[in-house]
């Protein structure tokens, strides 16, 4: 797929064309939407008018100059972070693009078919598509069933099998049909298809901000307005202890100096990265396969504190399979899984390929020559629940094995005057029990004894589910069982609860519930039937081989179609949440070295002896080589840094599943204490540059 393309931060083009964009999004429109940075292009403008009069005035100063290069720098840099996500997901768009080709549809009118553009295609058409076609849009199978590969979104080069009246009924324009002939509803109208918005949201054209953006905004506007104010009314202080102090008035604060305090001191880091972590979050779903609608739906994804999870196919196989022989009374167990495993030769269902399977590896019992035995093989139905095989024995004599539910051997049995035990009777009850489906096999008039059927748990996923519970997160089992085997499943997938015989009103009345307790809400589904449930979750995964019906519905769809690809949108919701929050903890860390490098270098002269120095020198902690390049300094880190953080913002912060006081701690102790240490080894080392 598209998002398997070389996206890295280090592509060439990517980098070239950030660069290039870096320079537009200097437009006065496109900048005050970021306030922080706003307020330093404010400032680089003024600082470059003084250097420019004093160019003129024959009164040039190198040091204001080097302070406007820097301001701008700091400026571009913070444009460039937001720029290269964005030229990520633009890379990804044009691979989208490239995969959409002029289709001509087969338009139904009436009752004959005409050629048209796919484009001009409305929502309701009916089109035909036959083997070797292009599905011109999206829409729903009303009529037939074919084989379609969807390599063209998914990346997968298996076709999948799309049918009318059922929940695999959904078709996606730009896919191909492979075999057969379907007839296609349209459900979209032109140009809002699923892949052209798929390009609208991995470009970021239409990204809005999300509420913890909005939020974190105000914060970082509201710092840089106390900033600006403390600035604005240094110069009156300052003016004052000059006079007292006995120093001209000559020596107060310039424009430029009082530009860059502000700069350094103002959330400047965090207010750059802003953006580029937002989209980045977007982006590292993509690069899973999940398109998410809004950057809204990657934020709730980080603060769910339940997940309802369908059984079949996200915590169970679902298929099931023979884990166990069990023997009636007289009978060995290696003559079961013989009898079991011969009766099975010909069934291609999940279940008798697991029986095979097991009568080899326990038993080494391999097939045989059914042709010697002139075997016939009975197929399974729906009115006998039992399928076997017919064969002839060496002596002549014809022989029936059959395998299925307990009532149909039953009737088998004693329809051929055998006689069905009440072991038997008490092993499949305890099966059933267990949350186990027996499977009983008899040949001629008595029973041979059950198989142990079980829909497996899948592996590993018991410890992710501990790990959710680690992460603060509780998960919710919905299967249509009945309660003794969903409460068998459950206790061995280690879900925290389950729903058993749940009905769709069920899973939204209880969606409701959950929510009415203060609780943030996420669940995967793939039919119309999880429809309503979807779109009443806080966070709304539609399989992308559901109906189309679910795709509306949720706000995130996932194009692999894995059920158990939720827990992966929680870990990169929540690793986006820990990466703003880590980054902004950081940055306003980080103002306080800046501070002990430019307050003293401003005020060195204030109280000073004829030696240079005076109870203020006692702030230049860092031993910076002068007032000029203790500012420069401080300039230079904090234009710096923020480049040095954008692998970090569009990465995210490596996250682990723990609960909040921990994550707390150690945000405080790595980006606090290292935005406080940092900065000063830093700066210390663009002086000692400086100054040589």
């Amino acid at each position: 797929m598209s998002t398997k393309l070389n996206t890295s931060l280090f592509n060439k083009s990517i980098l070239l064309q950030a660069a290039k964009d870096s320079v537009i999004k200097l437009n006065p429109v496109t900048l005050i939407k970021n306030p922080v940075i706003f307020i330093v292009g404010i400032g680089s403008v003024l600082t470059t008018i003084i250097v420019i009069q004093g160019l003129l005035s024959g009164n040039f100063s190198s040091f204001n100059f080097q302070i406007a290069i820097w301001l701008w720098f700091t400026v571009l840099f913070a444009n460039f972070a937001e720029a290269i996500a964005e030229g990520r997901g633009k890379a990804q768009a044009d691979s989208l693009r490239k995969n959409r080709t002029q289709t001509i549809a087969r338009k139904i009118d009436g009752k004959q078919e005409i050629a048209i553009n796919a484009t001009e295609l409305k929502k309701g058409d009916i089109v035909i598509c036959e083997a070797g076609d292009v599905i011109p849009s999206d829409g729903e199978v009303i009529e037939g069933i074919a084989s379609v590969d969807e390599s063209a979104i998914t990346g997968e080069s298996a076709p999948v099998i799309r049918e009318s009246g059922g929940d695999r009924s959904a078709v996606t324009g730009g896919t191909k049909v492979i075999s057969d002939k379907i007839l296609v509803q349209i459900s979209t109208e032109p140009g809002k298809s699923f892949i052209d918005r798929m390009i609208t949201l991995v470009e970021g054209a239409k990204r809005q901000k999300t509420p913890n953006e909005i939020a974190l905004s105000i914060l970082l506007s509201g710092l840089t307005i106390i900033f600006l104010l403390v600035v604005a009314t240094l110069p009156a202080f300052f003016g004052y202890s000059l006079t007292a102090s006995g120093l001209p008035m000559s020596q107060n604060l310039t424009l430029p100096v009082l530009i860059a305090l502000l700069v350094c001191l103002i959330p400047t880091t965090i207010g750059g990265l802003l953006s580029a972590i937002g989209i980045s979050g977007m982006d590292r779903l993509i690069q899973r396969n999940v398109i998410a609608t809004s950057g809204r739906a990657i934020e709730a994804a980080g603060d769910v504190d339940v997940l309802l999870l369908d059984k079949t196919g996200t915590i169970t196989l679902g298929n099931r399979m023979a884990t166990n022989f069990i023997p009636a009374e007289g009978v060995t167990v290696e003559e079961l899984a013989d009898a079991a495993q011969f009766s099975s030769l010909s069934d291609e269902t999940p279940e008798g390929r697991s029986i095979v399977v097991l009568a080899k590896e326990r038993f080494n019992i391999r097939g045989r020559e059914v042709h010697q035995l002139h075997a016939t093989f009975i197929p399974f139905t729906a009115q006998s629940r039992m399928s076997g095989v017919d064969f002839i024995s060496e002596d002549g004599t014809t022989h029936m094995i059959r395998k299925g539910s307990s009532d149909a051997i039953r009737g088998f049995v004693q329809n051929n005057n055998g006689f069905y035990t009440q072991k038997i009777q008490d092993i499949v009850a305890e099966l059933a029990r267990q949350g186990a489906t027996p499977l009983v096999v008899a040949e001629d008039t008595r029973v041979l004894g059950v198989i142990h059927l079980k829909d497996i748990v899948k592996g590993g996923i018991k410890q992710r589910f501990a790990e959710l519970r680690k992460m603060g997160i509780r998960t919710v089992m919905i299967t249509g069982d009945n309660s003794l085997t969903a409460a068998a499943i459950a206790a061995e997938a280690g879900v925290d609860d389950f729903m058993a015989e749940a009905t769709p009103e069920d899973k939204l009345r209880r969606i409701r519930e959950e929510q009415a307790n203060g609780h943030l809400v996420g669940m995967i589904g793939d039919g119309t039937n999880d429809a309503p449930a979807l779109a009443q979750a806080d966070i709304g995964i539609a399989m992308n081989t559901g109906t189309q019906a679910a795709r509306e519905a949720g706000n995130m769809v996932d194009l692999d179609s894995n059920p158990t690809k939720l827990i992966e949108v929680v870990e990169v919701g929540k690793q986006l949440l820990m990466t703003r929050g880590s980054l902004t903890t950081f940055s306003i860390a980080n103002d306080v070295a800046k501070y002990f490098a430019i307050i003293p270098a401003i005020a060195v002269s204030l109280y000073a002896g004829k030696n240079g120095i005076g109870p203020l020198s006692a702030l230049n902690i860092m031993g910076l080589g002068s007032p000029q390049s203790a500012i420069l300094s401080a300039v230079i880190f904090n234009a710096l840094v923020i480049i040095a953080l954008v692998p970090l913002a569009l990465k995210g912060v490596r996250y682990k599943p723990v609960s909040a006081n921990t994550a707390l701690t150690k945000n405080l102790m790595i980006y606090g204490l290292g935005g406080i240490v940092i900065p000063f080894i830093g700066i210390k080392l663009i002086d000692i540059l400086i100054n040589m």
